[in-house]
């Protein structure tokens, strides 16, 4: 027969600890508060003290161990003092930032048993407290790596919802180590902070490192920051390596020109004794200047550049330019059939805010507007006005699209990969007429993700005047009969061509979305 008798063990250990009798170590804590205990209880239940009271030179007192801890409460130690010899604690009788101190100096006293327990009930129990102080308390642990759930808890919360980081100015004091910790995850959604860093103040306070960190995120969508920065007085006050930083990304949404012409903003402003006018400019500011932008030069993309504005622009400063550049931007820009010969670097990602075609299809698109084709400086941009399971009905579509002068209609067939549409080099309106033009066009892609399924139909000779047609009742129209007319979502469209180059469009079909751009010429 075995007898266990925990509870009167529990109970004389408790005795031991509240008359204090053969104690030999006092612990002085906040206050100069002494409070007494027994090196054997507490070597046996904490690593801390065990390490501490094995110290050769611990100080000693009248026979009595010294272990001073002023930073700790005496409310504190003694819930900590009382677990370490009966394993007793109420949680109940202490909240929000006490428990927090408490698990910091539990972890300190490298008490295993009891510090997880105090990160379960916080996470089970004060969870309000948690999500109303996340920052506050990931800023106090940070450097702990015992406080893993408590961490991950509060980190979450900062997960769901970013702009807690930003949406005061307390972001100004955080350490960079918590919010690398957060820019570093790859399933971040930073809408809403690129949203509150689009203010310049708010960018400005943001501390050096994790700006460079948040342009070192090739996921991110800043354009927002980007147009703000650019647009900016301040643009000048940016330094060196964080301007590399945005003008290297391949997502750059700026045109060349705008990028040439902001650096040479930027390196005046470094050089403010050289005039503004460059024709002034003598031998030693000229090399001053490509001094100061030479490490910015190579993440130009100048062969992207109109060559009306390589002339007007790049070419009269020519001097700042590596001599092998200027050789081949002017073999590039002069003699189109020896280009083969040019080591052209890959142009930026082009954008466009579309569910339905692609960057790839944009170059397309502005070929076919020009009847030639474009691989490398494409001399439009491609507004979104209307998508229609986002916007609604056709009345949503005369809103959003009236008026609005050229456009370019996207439509994705339902249940396949095709997508038909059209050109309206004029502009859509509700007057219940046809509009004349020679420059519009229908299109299909057999394969949206195919470039190679695309085909073209401009408006034949004979049919210009039914080239287009608006009316309040109909979606985009073009043609008479019309060689395609689109519907709203899960409703009949079709196509009956005649005024158009044929390119074989279904008789019928549903769309599952269409798109409706502004094309604005650059």
């Amino acid at each position: 027969m075995s007898l266990e008798c925990w509870q009167e063990v529990i109970n004389d250990y408790e005795k031991l600890l509240e008359n204090e009798r053969g104690y030999d170590v006092i612990i002085c804590v906040d206050g100069n508060e002494e409070i007494r205990a027994h090196s054997l209880v507490l070597s046996t239940r904490s690593q801390y003290f065990c390490t501490k009271l094995s110290e050769e030179n611990v100080e000693r007192r009248d026979g009595k161990i010294i272990i001073k801890r002023p930073d700790i409460s005496s409310k504190l130690f003694n819930m900590i003092l009382r677990f370490i010899y009966c394993g007793r604690i109420d949680f109940t009788a202490i909240e929000g930032f006490e428990l927090i101190k408490l698990s910091i100096e539990v972890d300190d006293l490298n008490i295993r048993t009891l510090f997880p327990q105090i990160e379960d009930y916080l996470i089970k129990n004060q969870s309000t407290f948690l999500y109303q102080n996340t920052i506050e308390i990931l800023e106090t642990i940070y450097q702990r790596e015992s406080f893993t759930k408590l961490w991950n808890f509060c980190l979450e919360k900062i997960y769901k919802e970013p702009k807690m980081l930003f949406e005061t100015d307390k972001f100004v004091n955080l350490k960079a180590p918590l919010v690398e910790s957060v820019f570093k995850r790859n399933d971040l959604k930073l809408d809403e902070i690129i949203g509150i860093l689009s203010n310049y103040d708010k960018f400005n306070k943001l501390k050096e490192p994790l700006t460079e960190l948040l342009f070192k995120r090739n996921d991110l969508d800043l354009d927002k920051i980007v147009i703000m920065l650019f647009n900016s007085d301040k643009f000048i006050n940016l330094k060196a390596p964080l301007l590399k930083l945005i003008i290297e990304r391949d997502d750059l949404i700026l045109e060349e020109i705008d990028v040439w012409n902001s650096l040479l903003k930027w390196g005046l402003a470094q050089n403010p004794t050289i005039s503004q006018d460059s024709t002034k400019w003598n031998d030693e500011e000229i090399k001053i200047i490509e001094r100061t932008l030479h490490g910015f030069i190579p993440l130009v993309r100048f062969y992207y550049m109109s060559p009306e504005d390589f002339l007007d622009k790049i070419f009269p400063l020519k001097e700042l330019l590596p001599k092998d550049l200027l050789n081949n931007l002017l073999t590039f820009h002069i003699t189109p059939s020896r280009r083969a010969n040019v080591n052209i670097p890959p142009s930026r990602q082009l954008k466009v805010d579309s569910a339905i075609i692609k960057p790839k299809n944009i170059a397309i698109f502005a070929g076919w507007i020009d009847k030639r084709e474009y691989t490398h400086y494409i001399p439009y941009r491609f507004n979104l006005l209307y998508r229609a399971n986002r916007d609604g009905n056709t009345a949503a579509f005369h809103a959003k699209c009236d008026n609005k002068g050229a456009t370019i209609v996207v439509a994705k067939i339902q249940n396949s990969e095709l997508i038909v549409g059209g050109y309206n080099p004029l502009h859509w309106d509700s007057n219940g007429a046809y509009r004349t033009t020679k420059d519009s066009f229908i299109f299909s892609f057999t394969d949206r993700n195919d470039l190679q399924t695309a085909k073209v139909g401009y408006i034949n000779h004979g049919h210009y005047s039914n080239a287009i047609y608006c009316h309040q009742s109909n979606g985009p129209t073009f043609g008479n009969g019309h060689d395609l007319i689109i519907h709203p979502i899960n409703q009949n469209s079709n196509s009956n061509q005649s005024s158009y180059s044929k390119i074989d469009i279904a008789g019928n079909f549903r769309t599952e979305n269409y798109e409706v751009y502004q094309v604005i010429k650059k």
